[in-house]
Parts: C-alpha cells; sequence; structure tokens
C-alpha cells in the first residue's frame, strides 16, 4: 500500500494531477469558511451546539452536503447540491420525456447537449432556492430551524434586508457556479469525479471535530457529565468502525456475473464472436440514493405537521409531528419502508431488462440456458429483484446504525454518523472510484497498484511511455503560486483565530 502512494508521485502525470486536485480541492474549503456579507454565522453556531445534534434533521444534511459551509452563512452554502438535484432531475425525466432519451443514445455530442441543459437548471435551482434561504434568514429563521429563538440567539441578518437578499443571491449563485467549474475541472484534468469528490471531501471535513468528541467520549475525567466509555469500549468502537466500513466496501463491490456467450459470425473470411463474457449486475445498483430520497422526503410533513400544530394549538398535528421524529417508532417503520420502495423505483428507472437483452440479441449475445429475446429480460429482472433486496436491506441497517448507536449508546451524533449513514456510504464510493482511476494509472505504467498485488514490477524511467497527453497540464503550472498563497493565508488566519 505505501509504495503504491510512492508510485503515485513517480509517475509525472498522475503527480500533476493529484497536485491539481488537492489545490482546487483547497479552493472549494476556502470558499466554505467565508461568510456572506452581512451574516453573523455565531448564533446559528450556538443554537446547534445547544442542539447537540447539528447532523440530524434535513437542515443538517444538507449541511453535511456543503461540508458545514451552511451554518457557516459561507459563499458556498448551497454547496454542490442543485448539481446533483438537476441531475437527478433530467435523469428522471429521460425514462418520461422521449427528447431527452434521444439525447441519452446519441454518444458524446448526446451527453455534452444534456451537461449543458443540466447547468442552465442548476442556476435555475440556485436562484429559487437562495431566495427563498435569503428570506427565511431575515425574516423567520425559527421556521426554516425548528427551536431557534432571535430573542435567545439573536438575528441572523446583521444589514438592510433588501441589499442583503439582492447581494447573497448572486453570491450564493456564483458560489455554487464556481463549484461545478472546480468538479468539472477534477473530472477532466484532476483524479476522480470531481463533483463527488468535492461532496466527500465535505463530509470527511467534520472528521477533526468527530475525532475530538471521541476522545471526549473515552478519556473523560471522572464526574464529568455525559457518557463516559472506557478505553476498553473505545477500542471496540475503533474495530466496529473498521467493521462497518469493510462492510460498506464489500457491499459496494459485490455484484452478481450473470454469464454471456457471442455466436460465432462469419463476415467475409472472418470468424467473429464466439467468446464467453459476463454481465455484472450489482447488488446495492442503487447507491445512496434510496437513502437520500427518504431521508428528505420524511422531513416535509414532520415540519409542515410541527407548523400547522404551532399555529393552531391542534394536539394531533403537534403529536403527528413528533412521530416523525428521529427516535420515534413510526420514523424508523417508514424510513425503512422508504429506504425499499425507493430502492425499487431507481432501479425500474436506471435498469431497462428489456432493452438489455434486445442488446445482446442483435449482438448475437445470449445467457446460456435462457431463450434470447424476452425470456432473457425477464430473468435479468427476476435476478435483478433479488439482489435489489438484499441491497435494500443493507442500506436501512447502515441508515439506521448511527441512531441506534446514538440512542442507545449515547454516542454523539458527529461521531455515530461516521459508523453509516449518507455520508460514510457516499465516501466509500467515492474513495474506492478514485483508487480504480489511480490503479489504472499505475498499470498503465507497470506498478503495482492498490487493489491487488503480483502485478509486473516498474520499469526503467527510459522504457517508460506516458498514456495520455499531458500538454494541457503544463500550462497549469502557473496557477501554484496562487494557490500556495490561498495555502498559507489560511495557515495564518486559522492560527489567529486560535
Amino acid at each position: 500500500m505505501l509504495s503504491a502512494f510512492t508510485n503515485c508521485l513517480k509517475i509525472p502525470e498522475l503527480r500533476q494531477r493529484i497536485l491539481l486536485t488537492l489545490g482546487l480541492v483547497f479552493v472549494a474549503r476556502l470558499g466554505a469558511n467565508i461568510p456572506l456579507p452581512g451574516v453573523d454565522p455565531q448564533p446559528l453556531q450556538d443554537f446547534f451546539a445547544a442542539q447537540r445534534s447539528s447532523s440530524g434533521g434535513l437542515m443538517g444534511l444538507y449541511n453535511m452536503f456543503t461540508g458545514g459551509a451552511f451554518l457557516k452563512g459561507a459563499i458556498f452554502g448551497l454547496g454542490i447540491m442543485p448539481y446533483i438535484s438537476a441531475s437527478i432531475i433530467l435523469q428522471l425525466m429521460a425514462a418520461v420525456v422521449p427528447a431527452l432519451a434521444r439525447l441519452q443514445q446519441e454518444g458524446e455530442i448526446g451527453r455534452q447537449k444534456i451537461s449543458q441543459y443540466t447547468r442552465y437548471l442548476t442556476i435555475m435551482i440556485c436562484m429559487v432556492q437562495a431566495v427563498l434561504l435569503n428570506m427565511a434568514l431575515m425574516s423567520y429563521p425559527e421556521r426554516l430551524f425548528p427551536g431557534y429563538s432571535i430573542a435567545t440567539y439573536g438575528p441572523i441578518v446583521v444589514m438592510n434586508s433588501k441589499w442583503f437578499l439582492l447581494t447573497s443571491t448572486i453570491f450564493l449563485t456564483a458560489g455554487t457556479t464556481l463549484l461545478m467549474w472546480l468538479g468539472e475541472q477534477i473530472s477532466q484534468k484532476g483524479i476522480g469525479n470531481g463533483i463527488s469528490l468535492l461532496i466527500t471531501i465535505g463530509i470527511l471535513s467534520g472528521i477533526p471535530g468527530a475525532v475530538m468528541q471521541g476522545i471526549q467520549l473515552f478519556a473523560k475525567p471522572i464526574g464529568a457529565e455525559g457518557p463516559n466509555l472506557g478505553m476498553a469500549q473505545g477500542m471496540l468502537m475503533i474495530l466496529l468502525l473498521f467493521l462497518v466500513v469493510a462492510a460498506m466496501v464489500a457491499v459496494t463491490q459485490a455484484q452478481r456475473k450473470i454469464p454471456v456467450q457471442y455466436a460465432k459470425r462469419v463476415v467475409g473470411r472472418r470468424v467473429y464472436g464466439g467468446q464467453s463474457s459476463f454481465m455484472p449486475l450489482k447488488v446495492n445498483y442503487a447507491g445512496v440514493m434510496p437513502v437520500i430520497f427518504g431521508s428528505a422526503i420524511l422531513m416535509f410533513p414532520q415540519q409542515i405537521f410541527g407548523y400547522i400544530g404551532a399555529n393552531t394549538g391542534w394536539r394531533v398535528f403537534q403529536s403527528m409531528s413528533m412521530g416523525l421524529t428521529q427516535g420515534s417508532t413510526w420514523y424508523y417503520i417508514l424510513f425503512g419502508s422508504m429506504i425499499f420502495g425507493f430502492s425499487y423505483f431507481w432501479v425500474s428507472i436506471m435498469f431497462k431488462p428489456m432493452q438489455i437483452a434486445d442488446d445482446l440479441k442483435k449482438n448475437g449475445g445470449y445467457v446460456p440456458g435462457v431463450r434470447p429475446g424476452e425470456p432473457t429480460g425477464k430473468f435479468l429482472d427476476f435476478v435483478m429483484t433479488r439482489l435489489t433486496l438484499a441491497g435494500a436491506i443493507f442500506l436501512t441497517f447502515i441508515a439506521l446504525f448511527p441512531d441506534f448507536l446514538y440512542f442507545f449508546y449515547k454516542v454523539p451524533y458527529g461521531v455515530a454518523m461516521f459508523f453509516g449513514g449518507t455520508g460514510t456510504l457516499i465516501a466509500v464510493g467515492v474513495m474506492l472510484d478514485t483508487m480504480r482511476q489511480v490503479e489504472t494509472f499505475l498499470l498503465q505504467r507497470h506498478y503495482d497498484g492498490f487493489l491487488r498485488k503480483g502485478r509486473i514490477r516498474g520499469r526503467s524511467p527510459g522504457r517508460t511511455q506516458q498514456a495520455v497527453d499531458t500538454s494541457e497540464l503544463k500550462h497549469l503550472g502557473i496557477l501554484w503560486w496562487p494557490l500556495l498563497t490561498l495555502f498559507v493565508l489560511g495557515i495564518g488566519a486559522w492560527w489567529v483565530q486560535r
């Protein structure tokens, strides 16, 4: 493993890509700590500190995806989530709009057109979300953050409301647009999927705080308030963390290999086909999307019932709101049901067994023991249905495990969230994808990679050849000095704030 990290720096192109990725990630984290003009983030941070669970609820989930920028009132406060929302909307629309479906099948030109539509839709979503967020922060923050009181914590906006609404909307929209550009640059000239990597870095930014909470949890002086676990329990928690991450890696990479045989075809004097292959069907085909949809949608009825109950005084709405909060039985029943439902819904939208069967039939391929055409489609649907059941059970367990630690063992939510949940699933999946890309570069240069050993050892530098043109990367050297200056300024500002 250590030799693989060393080999990454021996390949000039890979070294340039890694440094560029780190520099752009630093810019993203810098923007997540610059507050908007006219915003005082201290009252909001004091409120969530008093709640002892800044990661719970819809706003806590959104704050996690933005890497803490939302609660800091930063210019990157909307994060990259508007772009993700626009991408999901267009993917779902492609299943019902024939024009978008045809664009997806037109190759690179169609993908570029869809990417252009995604950018336009992202800007529209940003403007709407920015206006609604700014109006809520100015006029009724208690509706956005239930339990917040201006008399107790103070106002969040400290400047003229009209000027703040205009400037903050522009800054938030520009911040998300800049994040979108940074993600595309990482995907093209860096390493890994840029958009997913920015989300992952934002999630992992909470690790230092979680480590400090964990140290206080396991090394708290005798007589101090709160739960106090010994070193033995601390070691068991660390072992449990490794087991949970290992299970995530195993299920994320797990797949059912459907054998595919291609018939021989004679074209002129050449014989084509006659090869054996396999079709990989992932166990967790839906990924983390069911957890995101379930947790986000379940929060809206809870907030609506709570708002109606607070304004009308009817206890039935207050009871319904309390029944949909984290820790109640009905919340977990509905949450688990939504994960199952959205898992099958996402697979039904994205996985087309009849289309796959028709493509196999056109290319002369078939599944041994299954007739081509409609029987093959039914067989693939049968297999995927059972794989989705296993994946949905796994997602439900992982999504509920942090709440189990939080409510039953009083583990701080900032620590418990890394034992499962949406953020850890995203981080594990993105890290695996990034490691696969680094592995590809290492194998192209005949170096040992991360995932397996026993490959061909490194050649001498004079005999290696570049697999990808690096002419574009050579012109990016002008970026290093500004990035280094920003890095030094950031370290200095952090040291002064201490």
